[in-house]
């Protein structure tokens, strides 16, 4: 049986250091209860899956939080930018024996565990698997050999990652696989009307 390991990159849920573009719109304090139903819906979807899972934490571990320390092994990113921190989780990984690797954050409501289990079967056919965002970067990368490059020169944060990505796959070669396009939710404006009454509530 193949080694295969999902990464959850978390933010530490403060107020004013999450969703802050959406924080401009409806406050810090309303901005950190968005996150945090989150962080809520991405447990909820992965913890059944059979794959091992690993929660990676922008500043400490937390071990008394929403991801049982029995179901989730708990890490702290490392690398000064979201690239190195990437990279690093994966090689890291991939060095450890696990021979499929793919990566989330927390912020795309609609991410499903069949959509989930569709990137690691995917990745029997091909080197990588992407899953791009409607903001024009991407909600999961996977692989099965770190690639440094895929992860170096990307204008992080902005609509040119998911571009900057694909150009980097084609130049390099590798095959690659794209999972259906999910909205990822920075503004008021990405959650869905049918979604707003929970995540705004």
């Amino acid at each position: 049986m193949p080694k295969e390991l999902l990464i959850v990159f978390v933010k530490q849920p403060v107020a004013g250091k999450v969703k802050s573009r959406l924080a401009k719109t409806i406050g810090d304090e309303k901005a950190l209860s968005v996150y945090k139903k989150l962080i809520a819906k991405t447990m909820q979807t992965v913890r059944g899956l059979y794959m091992d899972k690993r929660i990676c934490y922008s500043e400490k571990i937390l071990d008394n939080d929403l991801f049982d320390n029995n179901l989730f092994q708990k890490a702290v990113q490392q690398g000064d930018d979201l690239g190195q921190k990437m990279y690093h989780a994966i090689d890291t990984a991939i060095n450890q024996g696990y021979n499929k690797v793919c990566l989330i954050g927390t912020d795309i409501y609609e991410l499903t565990d069949e959509i989930l289990m569709q990137a690691f079967i995917s990745l029997d056919h091909c080197e990588i698997v992407l899953g791009q965002a409607t903001d024009g970067g991407y909600y999961l990368i996977g692989m099965k050999r770190s690639f440094k490059e895929l992860f170096e020169d990307i204008e992080w944060g902005t609509n040119q990652v998911w571009q900057q990505t694909i150009k980097k796959i084609k130049q390099k070669r590798l095959t690659y696989i794209k999972l259906p396009e999910l909205n990822d939710i920075d503004v008021i404006e990405d959650i869905r009307a049918e979604d707003k009454d929970y995540l705004l509530s």
